[in-house]
């Protein structure tokens, strides 16, 4: 049941998708995304703003001709990410030369999306189909507008806007964005769609989101329910600065100009370190062209759940074995990594960081509570039999509790009751001084207990001056008749030796008698709750207890009933006893000394 808790519980986390799995996620797909190749572009030029230019034009902001020379120089599509809200402070006429520039030289130009909700801006129409998209878009109040006079001869106006991740790192650009229920293209969307000529963009939504947008006669872009992409970052471009550019250019199908002069425009962090805006619409429009933006399909949730589940179930059946688990953990590990790593061969981004960390997790935490249950259980085990049985089957039960059945079974079990013969006479010798009587009874207990567990019995139980004692449980142990006779002839030795110390000593004697029987019953742990010992039940440990109380009568320190004789031993018939609820008597033999 703790097992199952602890699965449900780390799947409502994976669900849930709190910061640091977030993190992880976009971590492992920037790790993903730049272990490619580098890829050189051929197609696309990006042109510096820098400090030379900036210094040679008297600073910034630059005159707006200079803008106009640098598009006229262009033998491909030019596109400029700087923002023009205002006019130029050297005069309208600088803003009149750009327009015209642009009128005959096709250019998009950069826009930002604001919080200003009165501010909106001309927007190229979109091809829609399927679902309405507004709903899933980015949602902006309004659009920092390019001066007028340049918005309207521009033949394309796209975003710049970047959108940083929870960690503030750009990795997904939106490639449409929603303006007061008005679609908004991204600046590189622009491009492309100007490159062609084309009067629109093609936008598919479903009722899970939007799932891709392409510009005709391209491929289609592959996006996440939002119209973002992942952007292949592992991307280099030729670059020239506008000092150079003006005197001799490199031609290129686009080129992209943006400002790189310090203090000017504050870079963006990105997986592969910090970007200018242009270098960024760079890397959509390589996305873009190639179609090869990495994405993460609309299904993609639920795959990894089902594959969270999937990895739990697989630990859950083997966590109980290290042996096992530890394999198969590492193995799974692998198998996720090198999952993700073929998906993304294919564009696709999945999250296994997630269910590899919660998989792990979920590993810990089991076989941790396995190895805290284990050392409790042996801990249990040596508590309730370290002083019953031997050192060496306490070993055995700890190292396989299996070999330990709780809750009672029913074994064939041999007996043996040991009890000192006259003890309320020797009781009596010692009213005034009652630890004599203990430091004696510890002096025959010690004595006795230790040849039992030497050979293999197990102490139920002290009864005051009485051993009671049993073979086969909780181990099996073989020919167990024999190790409780060989047993209870090496106690009557050792007793023997006890008593030659306790004469030499100027004590009394002592003598006892004892009783073995083999037979069926019950063995387990039996109580309460709270308190419980582990032990017999059963007719077979009454006739017993039985003959140790009739070794009196007989005159005998050793009855044995037939149920427990063995072959090599000289057995002197005793009688039939009737045993009370049984209607057969049994036969009952010693063994002299």
């Amino acid at each position: 049941m703790i097992k199952l808790l602890n699965a449900i519980l780390l799947i409502g986390i994976f669900i849930w998708n709190p910061y640091p799995l977030q993190l992880l996620e976009l971590k492992s797909y920037d790790y993903l995304i730049m272990s490619t190749e580098p890829v050189q572009n051929e197609n696309i030029l990006l042109v510096e703003l820098d400090e030379e230019i900036v210094e040679a034009y008297g600073g910034y902001p630059l005159p707006r001709d200079i803008y106009a020379q640098l598009i006229n120089r262009t033998q491909g599509i030019p596109g400029i990410t700087v923002l023009m809200p205002d006019a130029d402070i050297r005069g309208k006429e600088y803003d009149n030369t750009f327009a015209y520039a642009m009128s005959i030289k096709p250019t998009v130009l950069a826009q930002a999306a604001s919080i200003q909700s009165d501010k909106i801006s001309l927007h190229v129409g979109t091809s829609q189909l399927g679902e309405d998209p507004l709903p899933w878009l980015y949602e902006y109040p309004g659009i920092l507008r390019t001066k007028p006079i340049l918005q309207t001869t521009a033949k394309g106006l796209g975003l710049i806007t970047a959108t940083p991740e929870i960690d503030g790192v750009t990795r997904r650009i939106p490639l449409v964005v929603n303006v007061q229920s008005k679609l908004y293209p991204t600046f590189a969307l622009e491009l492309l769609r100007l490159a062609i000529d084309q009067p629109s963009y093609q936008l598919k939504t479903t009722t899970e989101g939007i799932s891709w947008v392409r510009v005709p006669s391209y491929p289609l872009m592959n996006t996440d329910s939002n119209a973002r992409i992942f952007l292949d970052w592992n991307t280099t471009f030729y670059k020239q600065s506008a000092a150079d550019y003006l005197k001799e250019p490199i031609a290129a199908p686009f080129v992209i100009f943006g400002v790189t002069a310090e203090g000017v425009v504050n870079p963006t962090p990105t997986p592969a370190g910090l970007k200018y805006p242009h270098e960024i619409q760079a890397n959509i429009l390589h996305n873009l062209i190639n179609g090869s933006a990495p994405s993460t399909p609309t299904w993609a949730k639920g795959a990894e759940l089902f594959a969270l589940v999937l990895s739990l179930l697989l630990v859950a059946v083997t966590v109980s074995s290290v042996y096992i688990s530890a394999p198969v953990i590492f193995i799974l590990v692998g198998g996720l990594m090198f999952g993700a790593w073929y998906s993304f061969q294919s564009s696709y981004l999945f999250d296994v960081t997630g269910i590899i960390l919660l998989s792990f997790l979920f590993w810990t935490i089991e076989t941790f509570r396995n190895f805290i249950t284990q050392y409790l259980l042996r801990l249990q085990i040596k508590q309730q039999f370290g002083t019953y049985v031997s050192p060496d089957l306490v070993k055995k039960l700890q190292e396989d509790p299996t070999l330990l059945r709780l809750g009672g079974e029913t074994k064939r079990l041999t007996f043996l009751f040991s009890d000192i013969r006259g003890f309320t006479p020797i009781s009596e010798k010692y009213q005034k001084d009652p630890q004599g009587l203990t430091k004696l009874i510890n002096r025959f207990l010690d004595n006795q207990t230790e040849i039992i567990l030497k050979h293999g019995g197990t102490i139920d139980k002290y009864m005051g001056d009485c051993i009671m004692a049993f073979w086969n449980a909780p181990i099996d142990i073989e020919d167990q008749e024999r190790k409780a006779t060989e047993c209870v002839l090496e106690m009557r030795e050792a007793l023997g030796e006890l008593n030659e110390r306790l004469r030499e000593e100027g004590l009394d004697e002592i003598n006892t008698g004892a009783g073995i029987n083999t037979g069926l019953c019950v063995v387990g742990n039996f109580g309460s709750s709270s308190r419980f010992d582990y032990s017999v039940l059963g007719d077979s440990v009454n006739l017993a207890a039985r003959l140790e109380s009739s070794c009196k009568n007989y005159d005998v320190d050793l009855v044995i009933s037939e149920h427990s004789l063995v072959d090599g031993y000289d057995y002197e018939f005793l009688d039939n006893v009737t045993v009370k609820g049984k209607s057969e008597p049994v036969k009952i033999y010693t063994i002299r000394k």
